[in-house]
């Protein structure tokens, strides 16, 4: 009963000074609603890329000229002077890796598509083998995938996005219709599953053709990937990464002991970065969210105390009455915590809001984390008991006669 007593009182002061309680909590605000919003938007951030990493299957190793996570300049200069991974590199391995499962290359470009008056700028171009839209799980939608003899005789075919659809082909059967990319003309013959945007930007501006095809209109005088599926299981997979680099150390007649000139790069890779990246952040982030609360606390501390002084009088009848010290000491010290949750429960339903307007406005992928959410309520509970232990104190320990004859 005395702590459903202490907490109406609590919210009964805050309801009665409404601006005073507003200043008071914004320290708890800022600090929980930032920590929230961050998280929530690092969470979407992270199951977005995972689930774009993951497109291409936990099995599927690449390789590239340059790996695909560096630190500095130095280093990206250095991997630029590597050797191209080049169309027979793809060959080669496509006939001589035996514990390989499915052989991939790819190579993309920035272009334009036209049918008719409409065109699209910025499009994705990308030149793949028949095996790369399955490598990369892209369903199609409507009509088919590329296939080995396209591939094999330079076919004049493309697998689109759905912004193509949208924007280019219009309303009907988009299949059979031709478009011409950068000037030569293609036959629509797939139409993908739509991907939508991130950070703004569409997913769907893109147009696949045979890798073939690609490397006869745009030259050979850029550097392939090659992705590989290795098949399940973490042992298959360095089995493969070892007969893979073997091969390639072979065609480029590397001695032994000197280092690779090409770079095998796993889904793990971009996920052991990315974890670094979100946890560097989130230090930083828990850093200024620390610094918040405690000014919050420090608040809350001293409008706790104006408050033991305001009800001096109140805390001489409460004792006069029997109420002991630990009774007034729990009174405040729940009060303050009531205060302290109050604005860990604006905050975290800022920091959600936020986050989805944010969602909202440039497309950046948010996800809230429960945990979270509990987590800053205690923590808010917790900053709240812990300031309010100074104000508490002085309150049980006024004498009770003293506390009578205040000035109200």
């Amino acid at each position: 009963m005395q702590l459903i007593e202490a907490f109406r009182l609590a919210l009964q002061a805050l309801w009665g000074n409404k601006l005073r309680s507003i200043l008071t909590l914004l320290g708890v605000i800022i600090g929980v609603g930032s920590v929230i919003m961050v998280v929530t938007l690092t969470n979407g951030a992270k199951e977005f890329v995972t689930s774009k990493i993951n497109r291409y299957g936990a099995s599927v190793l690449t390789i590239s000229k340059m790996p695909q996570t560096f630190i500095t300049i130095e280093e990206y200069l250095s991997f630029q002077k590597r050797r191209d991974i080049t169309f027979d590199d793809y060959r080669a391995i496509l006939s001589e890796c035996r514990s390989c499962k499915v052989i991939g290359a790819q190579r993309a470009t920035i272009g334009k598509i036209v049918r008719g008056s409409k065109s699209t700028t910025d499009s994705n171009i990308r030149g793949v083998t028949w095996t790369m839209l399955s490598i990369s799980n892209l369903n199609i939608e409507l009509g088919r995938s590329l296939t080995a003899s396209e591939d094999e005789h330079s076919a004049h075919v493309a697998v689109v996005g759905a912004d193509i659809v949208d924007n280019l082909l219009g309303p009907g059967d988009p299949l059979g219709k031709e478009i011409r990319i950068d000037g030569a003309p293609y036959t629509v013959i797939g139409v993908a599953e739509r991907q939508g945007k991130m950070l703004g930007t569409s997913m769907d501006n893109w147009a696949a053709v045979p890798l073939t095809t690609f490397l006869h209109t745009y030259g050979s005088h850029q550097s392939l990937s090659i992705y590989v599926d290795a098949g399940a299981g973490a042992e298959v997979m360095e089995v493969v990464s070892d007969e893979l680099r073997v091969l390639m150390r072979a065609r480029r007649h590397l001695a032994p002991g000197a280092p690779d000139t090409f770079s095998i790069d796993s889904s793990s890779t971009f996920q052991n970065l990315l974890g670094k990246i979100l946890n560097s952040f989130g230090a930083v982030v828990a850093s200024i969210a620390a610094i918040s609360l405690v000014v919050g606390g420090i608040v809350i501390m001293n409008i706790m105390l104006v408050s033991v002084t305001e009800r001096t009088r109140e805390i001489g009848v409460r004792k006069a009455l029997g109420a002991r010290r630990q009774d007034i000491l729990i009174q405040f010290l729940i009060e303050s915590a009531t205060i302290s949750l109050v604005g860990g429960a604006i905050g975290v339903f800022s920091g959600i809001l936020l986050a989805k307007v944010i969602t909202l406005a440039i497309a950046f992928p948010s996800a809230i984390e429960y945990w979270s959410i509990v987590l800053s309520l205690i923590v808010s509970i917790g900053v709240g008991l812990f300031f309010g232990i100074y104000p508490a104190h002085k309150a049980s320990q006024l004498d009770p006669i003293a506390a009578l004859r205040a000035e109200l």
